[in-house]
Parts: C-alpha cells; sequence; structure tokens
C-alpha cells in the first residue's frame, strides 16, 4: 500500500474513498494467509456492520432534514413507514446506473492495463470517467432547460438511499454466489477464509466481471461520485426554489465536491493501483460503500443548509476558499510527485528527491512531500473536508460529521498502511519512519 515506493513504470488514485480513491495507496504484493488477523472486527464486524451503517445513513439523511438536526436528539429522528418508499425511487436508481453502464462501454478515451494478477495477466480498464461526468452534466443540463424538477431530489433521498442499500444487498448476494464459480487464482486472498459472514462482507472475488465489463471497477468511481454530485445539486435547485436563489453555501459546498469529484475521475487511472482493486475483494463493503455510503453521507452538507440555510460575509467565504485551495494543492502535489516517481524515478522533477533502499528493490521517499509526513495527501484530503463543513456554520453537529469520521477512517487507515508496509519494507520501513517521524500532521500526529 505505500505510495512512495518507486517501480518499473505502471498505470497510476475515502478512498476512497472509499472512496475518495485517488488518495488510496498501492497494495502490497505480500501473500495472506487463511490465518491472518480479519479485518474491521472480523465476524463481529462483518454481521453488525451491514446492520448499522445502513441505518446510520438512513438516520443521517433524516437529521439534516429536520427542524432540530440534532444527533443527539431522543428518541432519534428516524422516517416513518411512509418516507421509506417511493416507486420512483428505485426506477431512478436503475436508470443512473444502467446509464452509466453505456457510458462505460462507449469507446472513449484510453484504456489502459492494471497491474499483474497472480496467474501473471493483466486486466484492460477504460479510462472514461471524466467523459461520463461531462455527458452527465450536459444530459443534466438539457433535463433542467426542459423544466425537469430537480429539487425534488430532496424529497427523494430517503428512499433513493433505501433502494440504493437494497442494490448493495441484492448485488452483494449475487458477487457472493458467482464468486464459487471462480478459479482460486481470482479470489482476493484476505477474502476466503471459508467464513461465509466474512467473506460475505469483505468479498471473496477479487475481479468480478461480466465480459469485459469490470463491476468493481465500474462501481469504484462512476454512479455513486457522479451521483454525489447530482445530489448537491438536486439541493441547491430546490434551495433555489424555497429561497428564489441558491445561498453562498451551498455554492461553496457544491463547487468545492464537484471540483474533488473531477479530480477523482481525471486522474482515474491511478485507482489501478490502489488496495481497492488490487487487492481487496468486492463484497459488501465495497458495494454498500460505493453505491450507498458515499453519495448519501458525503451530501449531508448540501442536504442540512436546504432546511438550515446559512449567511457568509465576503471575508468569511475567502478565508474558507483559501482553506479548500491548500487542500487541494497539498493533496494534488503530493499524489502527483508519488505517482510520477513510481512512473519514472528518473523524471527530473522526482529523481533529486532522497529516497531510502529496501530489500525488494524499491525505493522509499524521504523528502519532498513525502519527507514532510508519511500521508500528506490524507493531510489534504482533511483540509478539505474541513472547508466543506465550514459554510454550514457552527450552529449544530452534523455537517461536521464527515470531518470526524473522515479523520477516523484515515487515521484507521494509516494504522493499516503501516502495519502492511512494515511487513513488506521491514528495516527499511523503520529508518523510514525514524526520517519521516509524522503520521499527518506536522508535529502533532
Amino acid at each position: 500500500m505505500d505510495r512512495t515506493a518507486s517501480e518499473a513504470p505502471q498505470t497510476p488514485s475515502f478512498t476512497q474513498l472509499w472512496r475518495r480513491k485517488m488518495g488510496a495507496k498501492k497494495a502490497p504484493k505480500y501473500r495472506l494467509s487463511h490465518d491472518t488477523e480479519r479485518e474491521f472486527g472480523g465476524t463481529l464486524g462483518a454481521v453488525c456492520i451491514p446492520v448499522f451503517l445502513p441505518l446510520t445513513v438512513l438516520f443521517l439523511i433524516c437529521v439534516s432534514q429536520s427542524a432540530e438536526a440534532s444527533i443527539l436528539q431522543w428518541p432519534p429522528c428516524l422516517p416513518s413507514a411512509d418516507q421509506l418508499w417511493d416507486p420512483l425511487a428505485p426506477m431512478l436508481l436503475l436508470a443512473w446506473i444502467g446509464l452509466h453502464a453505456l457510458l462505460y462501454l462507449l469507446p472513449l478515451g484510453k484504456v489502459s492495463e492494471g497491474l499483474a494478477l497472480r496467474d501473471g495477466s493483466r486486466l484492460k480498464y477504460p479510462i472514461n470517467g471524466f467523459h461520463s461526468l461531462c455527458i452527465s452534466a450536459v444530459l443534466l443540463s438539457v433535463l433542467l432547460a426542459l423544466g425537469a424538477p430537480l429539487g425534488y431530489l430532496c424529497e427523494l433521498l430517503v428512499p433513493l438511499a433505501v433502494s440504493a442499500v437494497a442494490v448493495s444487498f441484492l448485488s452483494s448476494v449475487y458477487l457472493y454466489i458467482r464468486s464459487f464459480w471462480a478459479p482460486s487464482h481470482a479470489l482476493a486472498l484476505g477474502g476466503d477464509t471459508g467464513n461465509p459472514l466474512y467473506d460475505f462482507f469483505i468479498g471473496r472475488e477479487l475481479n468480478p466481471r461480466i465480459g469485459n465489463f469490470d463491476l468493481k471497477y465500474f462501481c469504484e468511481l462512476r454512479p455513486g461520485l457522479i451521483g454525489w454530485v447530482v445530489i448537491n445539486l438536486g439541493m441547491l435547485m430546490k434551495e433555489a426554489e424555497l429561497r428564489g436563489s441558491p445561498s453562498l453555501s451551498m455554492i461553496l459546498v457544491n463547487w468545492f465536491q464537484l471540483l474533488y469529484v473531477a479530480d477523482a475521475l481525471w486522474n482515474e487511472e491511478a485507482v489501478l493501483t490502489t488496495m481497492d482493486i488490487v487487492h481487496d475483494g468486492f463484497g459488501f463493503m465495497l458495494v454498500f460503500g460505493d453505491l450507498a455510503w458515499v453519495p448519501f453521507t458525503y451530501s449531508l452538507q448540501a442536504s442540512f443548509l436546504v432546511a438550515h440555510p446559512q449567511s457568509l460575509s465576503s471575508l468569511t467565504a475567502v478565508a474558507i476558499v483559501a482553506l479548500n485551495g491548500a487542500g487541494y494543492y497539498i493533496f494534488r502535489k503530493s499524489n502527483s510527485q508519488k505517482n510520477q516517481f513510481r512512473r519514472d524515478p528518473t523524471h527530473p522533477s522526482v529523481s533529486g528527491l532522497e529516497t531510502i533502499a529496501t530489500a525488494t528493490g524499491k525505493r522509499l521517499l524521504v523528502s519532498g512531500w513525502w519527507g514532510l509526513v508519511r500521508h500528506p495527501n490524507y493531510l489534504g484530503d482533511l483540509l478539505m473536508a474541513l472547508a466543506w463543513s465550514l459554510p454550514c456554520g457552527f450552529s449544530h453537529l452534523l455537517p461536521y460529521f464527515y470531518v470526524v469520521y473522515f479523520t477516523v477512517l484515515l487515521v484507521h487507515r494509516e494504522a493499516r498502511d503501516e502495519r502492511q508496509c512494515r511487513a513488506k519494507y521491514g528495516l527499511a520501513w523503520d529508518a523510514y519512519c525514524r526520517r519521516v517521524p509524522y503520521r499527518i500532521f506536522p508535529y502533532i500526529y
């Protein structure tokens, strides 16, 4: 998972995120066994997470649209039975997924090879996610010009989330069953434990495909990530309906998160070396994260602003824009430096950087962005996350759920990275940690 090791040129990522996938590290190449410690709490986590995370999504949406918007309210704000279902919701969701499946198949952009699999083969992937984003923008513009009530997405959020959860469960069942017809070399090393609950959750098959259509790669950055932007736009249109025009806070949230998604899709090729693609099986964890968690929890700020408008002074807005810009600059520059070093360590932009040799034949960066902290891309990510929440003011905790969640996620991911890199690089990793003692925040952590 190291981001700083050089290698022969390869196709170059909440994480996401889940994510935000451009920030994930390169996958390790050592083999896991069935005796390896299971992640996410093992069997207990595999049972609890598929229950509590969908309920969390519904709870957060309902809180964001309530008058109090309090996550500490008791009894908690829960949807009524008639709020859970609208026949329009599953039709819209399936049509959206179908549209992006069609766009995935269009001969747009280039085709790149992934990393070598255990049998020595390399899968091919279409790099056309940014094209899909642009075509989606054109289609949405046409719909708006024709008078389509995009603001109605605000009323459909809960049933859309329910439909996404249902699709996630059904897809996970299909993926688990079909994995038993996959050859052994096509299974994820950490997902073939023999424990059906854990394997269902973590994913057994590494790269499930229908023909050349890669199901995991498709879900990683397409329907959910672009869907997040569409939900934000729907909230903006709803606010415009209610108040005559969208607020500056809403505009900032929309633009910040659109930049984030566009950056991920512009750099789509980098996802081919991430843990999600190279190492993790495709099970409930990733399916739910891609299709339900990302679009419906990452859009909480926009949903909150519909019911709880906030005013921003020009000076405050400039400061928030500067914070987001600084976070994006750190995030993009550090990832670009890492990707360039990985593709071509002799390139003038990285050839002068100091490195540490490892027993694997690769080298670890100990200068530049990667000499500042071990995960400068995570630092940039967290600065952007804070900038997305600040337009919502300080009167409620809910808009800061993403910052808190993302901090916990990245600290957990960083600890996971540390374990795997230490196992892979041994003494060289210890030397790297001595040279670069701070993990994410300089002089703090």
